[in-house]
């Protein structure tokens, strides 16, 4: 067979996919809800126990309290990311907060929050958690 037939079929056999999961939904951005937070922090951390979940009015991130303390769980794309809160810096954005991660498998996020919400996750962010 050609190469540039190959390379055709590839190329047509990868958009088509793409199409595919997109029509279906599949592509469709992760909104999170308390309930859901919370099973999805425990699809990361199955050895935590989540005391409590604070979600974005974005619908985009969630602060879960643990007894470890807090974590920060983000959607990404059809996923979600989660990471403790432990060695990071919190830079005010215009539209939120954003938190730079030292650690080099999730250098940083951007959150949407509104006003009230980046003054209450700042302190809820930045407070240690002492157990129940």
């Amino acid at each position: 067979m050609p190469l540039e037939i190959l390379l055709a079929l590839v190329i047509l056999g990868i958009a088509g996919i793409a199409l595919l999961l997109h029509l279906t939904g599949r592509s469709a951005r992760t909104r999170l809800s308390a309930p859901s937070a919370r099973a999805h922090w425990l699809r990361h951390f199955p050895d935590d126990t989540v005391l409590d979940v604070t979600v974005a009015d974005s619908g985009d991130a969630a602060l879960v309290r643990t007894p470890a303390g807090p974590g920060l769980l983000w959607a990404f794309g059809a996923d979600t990311v989660a990471r403790p809160l432990q060695g990071f810096d919190l830079l005010d954005t215009r539209d939120g907060v954003r938190v730079i991660f030292h650690d080099f498998a999730a250098p940083s996020v951007r959150l949407t929050l509104t006003p009230d919400e980046r003054a209450s996750w700042r302190q809820d962010m930045t407070q240690e958690t002492t157990p129940p």
